[in-house]
């Protein structure tokens, strides 16, 4: 069921979402509910999307054809999207085919980190002058994903294959321990405290809980079907996760760690962002090229906003 709609914050805030099938960036007013323009991305695929601390650019990487692991093109670049403008205005070239992934802005210094899965690595990026500034190693393959802590002290990846997460630090680049999790695991994140971090066991409908302060997972989460993408509400209450195969939000507890509700989304949804007001998350549901967004006071998808075809990552672009 849909219900009214939410305030959607600021309006000099924008939803960007990244769409695989499309190989364009979707630019949403979140306001409005609509698509307000698609920004061609002149690659062959790219599947997430950093938007900059001031909201006027989006960073978006190249990743390839291929699945994780799988057989496929190799990315080898960043493009570089100013969002007012509509168009692509730089990029990072990696110099080699890495499978560049998921870009997160690190707090701490202000420098973008993408993971590049083939080099069993997190690249460094100098956003302002686009030049490649460091490393740190994952010593693991297909670190596919990544959370950093709100210090920027401390960065998390999610390593597919290996079924790992690395546990890194940041500030002097290099990896601390490498946590097992199960045979295959996908996607992570932080709670705003940094107590706890998550990853979804593709081989059980688990999701794991790992200890930030003894790097180990302390317990399990059942869920309805193998999870995806999660995301923590700013007041640190709630933990939404997608599972795709059942096309539901579960909503986790953060104080028993336990599902306490469902919501029903289109199919196969595969990130959640929750915006900086609190208020509303936004779910990608890429096989059915939208994006559902749920009022986080009632629980209840207020909007169903269309995107691209495997609508993907997700990014909150607010100009300042």
């Amino acid at each position: 069921m849909v219900a009214n709609a939410s305030n959607a914050g600021s309006s000099n805030a924008v939803l960007l979402v990244a769409n695989q099938g499309d190989r364009d960036l979707s630019v949403i007013d979140p306001a409005a509910g609509k698509q307000l323009a698609t920004i061609p991305e002149g690659g062959i695929t790219g599947h997430e999307v950093a938007a900059s601390p001031d909201g006027r650019t989006a960073f978006v990487p190249i990743y390839g054809n291929s699945g994780v692991g799988k057989p496929g093109t190799d990315g080898r670049n960043m493009v570089v999207i100013d969002i007012a403008a509509r168009k692509v205005t730089g990029n990072v070239d990696f110099g080699h085919g890495v499978r560049p992934h998921c870009p997160k802005f690190n707090p701490r210094d202000g420098l973008l980190y993408v993971t590049t899965e083939l080099d069993n690595s997190v690249t460094i990026v100098d956003p302002k002058t686009l030049r490649i500034v460091g490393a740190v190693p994952t010593n693991q393959p297909e670190s596919h994903m990544l959370a950093i802590s709100s210090d920027g002290a401390r960065g998390y990846t999610a390593n597919v294959g290996p079924g790992t997460v690395s546990v890194l630090d940041l500030v002097n680049r290099k990896t601390i321990t490498v946590i097992p999790i199960s045979a295959k695991t996908q996607r992570i994140s932080i709670t705003p405290d940094n107590s706890m971090v998550f990853t979804a066991d593709q081989t059980k409908p688990q999701l794991a809980v790992i200890d930030t302060t003894s790097n180990r997972v302390k317990t399990w989460i059942p869920l309805p079907a193998p999870g995806y993408g999660t995301a923590s509400t700013q007041d640190g209450r709630w933990l939404l996760v997608a599972v795709p195969a059942a096309d539901k939000v579960a909503v986790v507890d953060l104080g028993t760690l336990k599902v306490v509700r469902t919501i029903d989304v289109p199919k196969a949804p595969q990130e959640v962002l929750i915006r900086p007001d609190n208020q509303v998350a936004y779910v990608s549901c890429n096989a059915s090229a939208k994006v559902a967004a749920i009022d986080l006071t009632n629980w209840t998808v207020s909007k169903l906003i269309d995107a691209g075809k495997l609508a993907d990552g997700l990014a909150w672009a607010e100009s300042k």
